[in-house]
């Protein structure tokens, strides 16, 4: 089931912005019980933001990737 509030949040919009949101969602999924409805929403969020993040970085120039 995918929590609507974690796919509908707007991502910040700069690469430091999104490592240091990704740090703490990684804290939030460390801490929420295996399976839970935290835990999935926290890995989802995880990859929408590590999507991003790659997308910024191959739009540097020169890319990161």
């Amino acid at each position: 089931m995918t929590d609507h509030k974690t796919t509908s949040t707007p991502l910040p919009g700069t690469r430091d912005e999104l490592l240091t949101l990704h740090r703490e969602t990684r804290r939030r999924r460390n801490a929420a019980a295996h399976g839970s409805p935290e835990h999935k929403a926290a890995i989802e969020l995880i990859g929408r933001i590590e999507v991003e993040v790659a997308r910024i970085e191959r739009a540097m120039d020169p890319p990161l990737v």
